[in-house]
């Protein structure tokens, strides 16, 4: 049983492409990004939420981008790598675990709003250092592990009228 009250300190990580691309496989559909965030904050205080984006080759999310913003989401971006045989790359663990970890002594919760089972050490070491940890995403794009190991696990589809965007 988790505790969830106003006075907790809460950083909110979103793995953007993790959630867009669960979104559009399971619905064809966009995440509501702002529901997203109001709900995994619960009314605590938020400390810091950041999305982290992978820009494309065409470079168009500038609107994605702005209306995180308006939000009250910071952005970090990153290119997407193409390799030498056209294979594409544009993940954002490291970058993403590292800023948790720094961020962790202002904390006494953290959202992952993902389903990468890629972020179950993290979730482990914050844990070891007595910070509640929470995972947001769709079920069934989510790793069974990471489901166990969060402290909690808020599955968006259970409402994804909700969290989907029109």
């Amino acid at each position: 049983m988790i505790i969830k009250h106003k006075d907790q300190r809460v950083g909110v990580f979103i793995d953007t492409s993790n959630l867009y691309h669960s979104a559009k496989n399971l619905y064809k559909r966009k995440v509501n990004f702002g529901q997203v965030l109001k709900d995994s904050l619960a009314d605590r205080k938020l400390v810091r939420a950041t999305a982290y984006v992978i820009s494309s080759e065409g470079g168009d999310e500038k609107n994605f981008f702005d209306a995180l913003i308006k939000l009250g989401i910071e952005t970090k971006t990153k290119e997407l790598q193409i390799f030498g045989g056209g294979a594409k790359k544009g993940d954002w663990d490291v970058g993403i675990t590292v800023d948790v970890i720094k961020m962790s002594s202002r904390l006494d919760a953290v959202v992952l709003v993902t389903g990468d089972g890629d972020f179950i050490p993290l979730v482990e070491y914050l844990q070891a250092r007595l910070i509640q940890v929470e995972v947001v995403s769709f079920d069934k794009s989510t790793s069974m592990k990471l489901k166990e190991v969060a402290d909690d696990f808020f599955d968006l589809s259970k409402n994804p009228k909700k969290y989907l965007m029109r």
